[in-house]
């Protein structure tokens, strides 16, 4: 069997999805892929409006467009051949930015082959996109500027990494304060065997790096940024036998969460009343799965969330009541700090509710 030590990480990764896999159809699981899921007119659109040959080469596990990004500075980590960057150039305009970062020799050429013919597909002056050669590691090291960035998005490419904390820090150093890290990646219930994390084809997978989901609370924690409020998530079905011999009882997850970098200063409970005015999300804001903005419905929540909507780019899109201690408790706190967050429970209860799953999908355009 290949392993692969960590020190080799890198090395193996580029040379699986930059020479073994050429298009979505080569990959061995259905972790790097599309998760199915109801989207806005204007993201599939977005999605649809994106060149064939970029498309092809698109291996996400989730959908990285979040709310509201007209205008928006976007940074892509481990941006591949650029399908969510270009899809976002669209969304963003031309008074928007993205730049995409990926460490690929092949996907980066791809990538940069297409700028021109999006610009001009978009009807832009000129382009709003650019793609950086680099490490999402080190992004300073990059060029990337700090305290920049309105959001960063991630899509299947944390797992990737050898080492997810200076993912994770330097994505810290370069959001705004109210900036927003939209990311999917799969996750696991288990603390996976060293077989399991060496072994080459599944590091490839996005199986042998994946996080315990309470890992990346620790991390969230540890590194200053809100706690990571899940949005939805998918399970992964493992079908090779060879493959599940090795990971045994393991599970796994295709979650999709947001963490905020908040300001020191931290808000109380208040209601909020959002005011239907983002596009494509005119009835309701799904800001987690279980916080989910009706517009004009009065709802309470606790100082945690009231802080990251106040900071950041959606603070124009509600308005702001103190709350009573008749409508929160005697503390006037609504505690929204105490949710788990944890993507396999969700998805229990949402089987148990008889809520149809998610499915997988091949593909960038089929799933929209």
């Amino acid at each position: 069997m290949a392993t692969v030590e960590s020190n080799q990480i890198h090395d193996s990764v580029k040379d699986y999805y930059g020479k073994r896999v050429k298009t979505a159809d080569d990959l061995q699981t259905q972790a790097c892929v599309a998760v199915g899921k109801k989207v806005s007119k204007p993201v599939r659109e977005a999605i649809a409006a994106v060149h064939d040959e970029v498309a092809s080469k698109y291996y996400g596990c989730g959908l990285v467009i979040p709310e509201k990004v007209n205008g928006m500075k976007i940074l892509d980590l481990g941006s591949g051949s650029g399908r969510d960057c270009f899809a976002m150039s669209k969304l963003v305009g031309q008074n928007g930015h993205v730049t995409g970062v990926d460490m690929t020799d092949e996907q980066i050429a791809v990538a940069r082959k297409y700028i021109d013919y999006h610009t001009q597909k978009f009807g832009y002056d000129k382009p709003n996109i650019d793609f950086v050669q680099g490490y999402i590691e080190k992004l300073t090291e990059a060029g990337i500027k700090e305290n920049f960035y309105d959001i960063i998005i991630s899509n299947c490419v944390i797992n990737l990494s050898p080492d997810k904390k200076a993912v994770l820090r330097d994505a810290y150093k370069v959001l705004k304060v109210g900036g927003e890290l939209y990311f999917s990646d799969v996750y696991t219930d288990s603390h996976l065997t060293e077989e399991i994390r060496k072994h080459e084809v599944l590091w490839g997978e996005c199986i042998s790096g994946a996080l315990h989901w309470k890992e990346l609370f620790d991390l969230a924690d540890e590194l200053g940024f809100s706690r990571p409020y899940l949005v939805t998530a998918s399970p992964i079905d493992i079908e090779r036998e060879d493959f599940q011999k090795i990971l045994g009882e393991a599970k796994f997850v295709s979650a999709t969460y947001r963490l905020f970098k908040l300001p020191a200063k931290k808000e109380s409970s208040t209601q909020v009343i959002y005011n239907g005015e983002i596009e494509g999300y005119e009835d309701q804001l799904v800001f987690e799965h279980d916080n989910v903005f009706k517009k004009s419905d009065v709802v309470c929540v606790g100082g945690d969330i009231v802080t990251a909507l106040k900071a950041s780019r959606f603070c124009d899109e509600f308005d702001y009541q103190p709350v009573t201690k008749k409508q929160c408790g005697t503390d006037n706190s609504c505690g929204d700090s105490n949710k788990s967050g944890d993507p396999f429970l969700y998805l229990e209860e949402k089987k148990k509710k008889g809520e149809k799953m998610q499915s997988s999908c091949v593909g960038s355009k089929a799933c929209c």
